[in-house]
């Protein structure tokens, strides 16, 4: 079982990155296998709307010129995936909203890809707006008939722009560790 983390922040050792990274020691120590990739920061741009994939139905984006066929690739192979954002004007990144766009309708247009796979949502915030950025991630799952992980409060983290200072909030620190146990029930009561 693998789990797949993507990490929306442009810097890739932020408190964004601090967060998946607790998730992900939780569930290595649960045995599930995990890999972070970067999309914060890269060159993705957003759909077309071209309907090459429609057309086509080869689970590929015609737009060849960026790092997206790579990451949904991966997607595609993982029984699951965290998506991580900051929060950027009460939302997530440009970088990780262009992945949703273009994932879930490649995912769609080639007999939903992503149908029940386990999907959580990973907020880093400096002071509001991370439920509505949490809530932008949740639409993917929601549309793509994934299962989505929640834990004991919304799968978010306090911190400031230091880049570390996430690792102070006891509270969301905890709630990403609850996040990688319930994560790790959920693939194992799937797979059994």
């Amino acid at each position: 079982m693998k789990i797949l983390g993507i990490n929306g922040s442009p810097r890739r050792e932020g408190n964004t990155s601090k967060m998946l990274d607790v998730v992900f020691e939780t569930l290595n120590a649960e045995g599930i296998e995990t890999e972070i990739v970067q999309v914060g920061g890269t060159d993705i741009r957003g759909c077309r709307s071209c309907y090459a994939c429609i057309r086509n139905k080869d689970r590929k984006c015609s737009t060849k010129e960026d790092v997206f066929n790579g990451i949904f690739e991966k997607m595609i192979e993982t029984d699951g995936m965290m998506l991580a954002s900051p929060t950027y004007f009460a939302d997530i990144t440009p970088e990780l909203k262009a992945l949703i766009d273009r994932s879930g309708f490649i995912s769609r247009a080639n007999g939903n890809l992503f149908r029940h796979k386990v999907g959580a949502g990973v907020v880093s915030l400096r002071r509001g707006g991370g439920i509505h950025a949490f809530d932008s991630i949740n639409h993917l799952f929601q549309i793509s008939q994934m299962f989505i992980v929640g834990s004991t409060y919304w799968n978010l983290g306090f911190g400031g722009r230091e880049g570390d200072e996430v690792l102070k909030d006891n509270e969301g620190i905890e709630n990403m560790r609850d996040l990688g146990r319930s994560m790790a029930l959920l693939l194992r009561k799937l797979h059994s």
